[in-house]
């Protein structure tokens, strides 16, 4: 059996003995043993071993389905040197997941039962020099949930998102663990099993740490960090505490009783530097080391103002980021786990997946409830690339338990999570739930007693307050989402005067995209529209009989029901039926990108009544048809490019005034200085035609939107649309948008030519496409792991467009390499 090593640091006062490493994996219910790497899961383990398919693979889900319903053990020997336990010993094991015991030596030493914690066990005496044994024991999280369930004096209804050929749901709101790990309306059902945190036993002299949280208080020309630290003690005694920060350094010896110790220093920054988010500033980072007794830990930190701005106002109240000053548009999209096997959520694929989001002009992501508290790099990333998060906490569409055994839990849960994240410059909120107040008007349960489930949810929503009050008390709490505000329990769905807004009538409604226009959030949290994953990624999980929507393996990979039907009914409504499979796939893309330009791009339009739009979602668990803008695997879909376009932050979009009977070109600037821009508007006809019908100078105020230019639609034939695009102060082309009157259905595409040509500037490439005739959505695509600087675009004869490509995961790519491979698709080849 493999031993892990004894890790010193330089101080010989603290050490560590890592745990992390090879572990021997068995079940009293499964023959034979395997070797599982920890932190790590039992799917990888024994995908590894070749003990299970892939579970992504076809119908594979339902082959693997006896997995999470075994219980697993892992144990391995570990070596300590004697001068590993001179001193006071923790074992410190994070995101255990999820109902476990731990033994050390032989002896019971402690039992988790919440994936969202982190355990610090006092071991003592009971590591001895040479040879030891740990070993850790996992029920099945299901039949827990399920007892707990059983138990209660009530019944309290669970989201059955996982019912495929009639296997019952989990119960899991009555367990600590990630929601959507037991399926989701976008997600396969695993229940994965493991240790995806810190694994260690801790040696310190007398006390360890346990937390360092920094508030800050801004001046004109100065920022005062408050630095509190939190210090656990075995005994009484002395400690050496210290921190560096900006070259200055803070040395002090501090007297601790057993038990908790708080500990507060301040520190003043000159001359800050202050963070802004993506597209606003700059976001510098300064290094805080803390050290005790010689445990070293670092962190980052940005300096800026962050206020949430809920304010009366003529409409009703606002809702809205402040930073250093500033109001700030939120523009993004909601984020769920990087992966349905927690072992390949590693820091480089979620890396990748952020720089998509900044890429495509995001400066918000909103962390979603069902999900998962993410690890620290997560957050890291975001202070980096100046990535707002909005923060659920880890409770999601269904009640929860309020007896005493479960809210001591999530006390200690929620307390945890807010002073690990609350020095991040990206945590701009704390949200109680995703859909709690919602659910309790979709279960039967709660329906017909309304008044005990409502007192029930109180009962978790205001500790929920009362943690963030005392420990981030800068920051806003926000009791739900969608949500009217503090102790309004009333139905935030479809109010939009103010609050958060969740707007889901276009897709499980099935009404028009042009609804979207009915409705005026004052921010938009949730809202979203389904596409099938990309053509490439749905060849890795089907054979080729099994390329239709209506096949089994296709509805599998389709969660939400009636998804297929519904993506199909709409494409009948706004396009001509595709010809194959394929081109099906690619005008679903389409579809889903244009559901969610009419909705930002008209919401952006009002600003400042909206300041926030957030679609649903961005990434993806597994390949699947869903509403995310990027495939599994991160590859750009459609929705990615087009969100790159309509969230530039000085843009023009096209709003109908039906009372007026005109197309209203609106300018958007959500920068701090005035934009003053050229806009060119043209009506095109398809057949190549064009009059241009505005080229005038406008501006723009700062942070603000304003009408540039009207267009009467009486103006506009049977085959014209507009086609418009602005140019800053310099000359240089901003943007260019088009809107098209009718569904695309109706006009007579031509059959266009396009030619593409490759270049280089500035060492990268460069494809450039011209087209004969006026062709729609043109996409360039290739083999290699990246995207282009645009994609689905409208091309018209006589101009030239150049996109310039950016490889991913820091592939180094030649032109050879991207010529060979290259495709273009555009929409006559639907028809």
């Amino acid at each position: 059996m493999a031993k892990a090593k004894a890790v010193s640091t330089a101080n010989a006062s603290y050490s560590e003995i890592a745990l992390s490493g090879v572990y021997a994996l068995t079940s009293p219910k499964y023959d034979g043993a395997f070797g599982i790497d920890l932190p790590g899961d039992v799917h990888t383990a024994l995908i590894e071993a070749g003990e299970i398919p892939d579970p992504y693979f076809g119908a594979n889900e339902q082959d693997v389905m006896w997995v999470n319903h075994t219980p697993w053990s892992v144990e391995r020997n570990f070596d300590a040197a004697p001068e590993d336990l001179d001193g006071y010993l923790t074992l410190t094991l994070s995101e255990v997941d999820c109902i476990a015991r731990i033994s050390l030596n032989g002896e019971l030493i402690a039992e988790t039962d919440n994936a969202f914690r982190r355990y610090d066990f006092d071991v003592t005496g009971k590591v001895r020099p040479g040879e030891n044994h740990i070993q850790i024991d996992f029920a099945v999280t299901r039949d827990v949930a399920k007892a707990r369930a059983q138990a209660h004096p009530f019944p309290i209804p669970f989201t059955k998102n996982y019912q495929t050929n009639g296997l019952e749901g989990v119960h899991m709101n009555f367990v600590r663990k990630v929601a959507c790990h037991a399926g989701w309306d976008w997600g396969i059902c695993l229940m994965p099993t493991g240790v995806y945190g810190r694994m260690a036993i801790r040696k310190s002299r007398l006390a360890r740490q346990e937390s360092v949280q920094v508030d800050q208080a801004h001046g004109k020309k100065s920022v005062e960090l408050s630095i509190a630290t939190r210090v656990y003690a075995f005994a009484e005694g002395s400690v050496e505490l210290g921190h560096t920060i900006d070259g200055q350094v803070i040395a002090d010896k501090v007297v601790v009783r057993p038990g908790e110790n708080v500990f507060v220093h301040n520190v003043t920054i000159k001359n800050p530097r202050l963070w802004w988010p993506s597209g606003q500033g700059e976001q510098p980072l300064y290094d805080l080391v803390t050290t005790l007794d010689g445990e070293v830990t670092s962190r980052r930190i940005g300096l800026r103002k962050l206020e949430w701005v809920i304010e009366k106002d003529a409409i009703d109240h606002s809702f809205k980021v402040r930073i250093n000053g500033r109001d700030i548009t939120a523009m993004g999209a909601n984020w769920i786990p990087a992966d349905a096997i927690p072992s390949r959520i590693t820091e480089p694929v979620v890396r990748d997946l952020l720089e998509s989001a900044v890429a495509a002009n995001m400066n918000m992501i909103r962390i979603w409830g069902g999900g998962q508290y993410e690890p620290d790099y997560f957050y890291d990333l975001c202070d980096e690339l100046g990535l707002l998060v909005w923060q659920d906490f880890m409770f999601a569409c269904m009640s929860y338990p309020s007896n005493r055994e479960f809210l001591d839990n999530v006390r200690v849960e929620i307390t945890q999570q807010v002073r690990r994240l609350s020095h991040h410059a990206c945590i701009a909120l704390w949200c109680g739930d995703n859909e709690v107040i919602g659910s309790l008007t979709w279960y039967d349960e709660t329906k017909a007693n309304p008044e005990r489930y409502l007192a029930n949810y109180d009962r978790m929503s205001s500790m929920l307050q009362s943690i963030v009050e005392d420990e981030d008390p800068a920051r806003r709490f926000w009791p739900s989402s969608p949500s009217l505000g503090y102790l309004d329990f009333s139905d935030g769905w479809h109010s939009d005067t103010r609050g958060d807004l969740h707007y889901w009538d276009v897709w499980h409604s099935a009404k028009p995209f042009e609804a979207y226009r009915t409705v005026n959030p004052r921010f938009a949290s949730e809202f979203g529209f389904q596409s099938f994953t990309s053509m490439n990624v749905i060849e890795t999980f089907t054979t080729p009989e099994d390329r239709n929507p209506s096949s089994p393996v296709m509805e599998n990979h389709q969660r939400n029901d009636g998804g297929n039907a519904r993506i199909l009914e709409t494409m009948c409504r706004y396009f001509r039926f595709p010809a194959t499979f394929e081109q099906m796939v690619f005008l679903s893309q389409i579809q889903q990108g244009l559901a969610i330009k009419t909705a930002i791009e008209y919401w952006r339009s009002t600003k400042p009544r909206c300041m926030g739009t957030l679609f649903w979602q961005i990434n993806d668990t597994y390949p699947v048809a869903s509403w995310a803008s990027l495939d599994y695997g991160g590859q750009w879909k459609l929705l990615h490019y087009m969100a790159r376009r309509f969230f530039l932050p000085v843009n023009v979009v096209a709003v109908p005034d039906k009372e007026k009977g005109d197309i209203v070109l609106k300018g958007i600037n959500d920068t701090a200085s005035r934009a003053e821009i050229s806009l060119e508007v043209r009506i095109v006809n398809v057949d190549g035609s064009s009059t241009t019908v505005h080229d005038k100078r406008g501006k723009i105020g700062p942070d603000a939107a304003a009408e540039l230019a009207r267009v009467p639609l009486n103006n506009l034939g049977d085959g014209d649309f507009l086609a418009f695009s602005w140019t800053g102060e310099d000359g240089n082309l901003l943007g260019e948008n088009d809107f098209f009157p009718r569904a695309y259905k109706y006009y007579d595409v031509p059959d266009a030519k396009v030619k593409a040509a490759w270049s280089t500037q500035d060492g990268a490439p460069v494809l450039t496409l011209t087209a004969d005739r006026p062709a729609f959505f043109v996409t360039a695509s290739v083999d290699v792991p990246g995207y282009f600087s645009d994609n689905a675009l409208t091309l018209v004869p006589g101009r030239e467009t150049r996109l310039t490509f950016t490889p991913r995961h820091g592939a180094k790519v030649t032109q050879k390499a991207l010529a060979s491979s290259l495709r273009i698709r555009h929409l006559r080849e639907t028809y």
